[in-house]
């Protein structure tokens, strides 16, 4: 086929016996392994092997025929991009310093404050082979916070979802992460916020589905229009107003 944003052929090799059926709702068509050129090639390779192929993935980012899924697919459309982006993400998972339960924390916090329908489903099962029960996942989807009892995954949270809710750190909480995690995951921390805020947008603007057959991740409704986190049920006053 051609693609009707640059004119190039792609999906022209489809692996026989395979329909390869694409996702319900996606505007970057899926790219069978066949028929990728060079560079490309170099990025499929970069998602499929490396430290991913390590274990067996706790989520699907590869369909029967080969296709790359979620933000992965993305990233052979601009190798120039895609395969720096995808160094960054595998930096971040498997060469900080933070443990997996505090990684998927954090990550779960951003899918959920941005209501990313893959992210969620991917660091769901992710975090689950981390630790993470289902009581603090759900908690965690409702956008509250769990009882955390470990020091340094409350800090964790709570700096994320402020990063994640207002764009930066207030002093109090960049104090309390840089004592308790120090500067160097701090910076390991806001960088990871970021880079899941990045992937979040890509799937939400080329219409990124789940893969066939898995359930949409039940979000909480929306809060009232002039609520904000902290000012409780209802409506927050006005600035000057209170």
């Amino acid at each position: 086929m051609i693609d009707p944003a640059n004119g190039e052929h792609v999906n022209d090799r489809r692996p026989a016996g395979r329909r390869g059926r694409e996702p319900v709702a996606t505007r970057l068509p899926l790219l069978f392994p066949g028929s990728l050129g060079d560079e490309q090639r170099a990025v499929y390779e970069a998602v499929t092997g490396g430290p991913r192929a390590a274990r067996r993935p706790a989520f699907r980012f590869v369909d029967d025929a080969g296709r790359l899924l979620g933000p992965f697919n993305a990233m052979l459309y601009s190798p120039s991009v895609g395969l720096p982006l995808q160094d960054l993400g595998a930096a971040l998972r498997f060469h900080t310093a933070f443990t997996e339960r505090e990684r998927e924390i954090a990550t779960l916090v951003v899918a959920a404050h941005l209501r990313s329908d893959f992210e969620w489903y991917a660091h769901e099962r992710t975090g689950r082979r981390a630790g993470l029960g289902e009581d603090e996942m759900a908690t965690l989807r409702e956008g509250r916070a769990p009882l955390f009892a470990d020091v340094r995954e409350r800090v964790v949270y709570e700096a994320v979802r402020q990063l994640a809710a207002e764009r930066d750190l207030g002093d109090a909480v960049f104090t309390e992460a840089v004592a308790t995690l120090g500067r160097a995951a701090v910076v390991e921390l806001v960088t990871l916020v970021g880079y899941y805020s990045a992937l979040a947008l890509q799937l939400r603007v080329f219409r990124v589905g789940l893969p066939d057959g898995e359930p949409e991740p039940q979000w909480p409704p929306e809060p009232e229009a002039g609520w904000r986190p902290g000012a409780g049920p209802g409506f927050a006053p006005e600035d000057g107003h209170e």
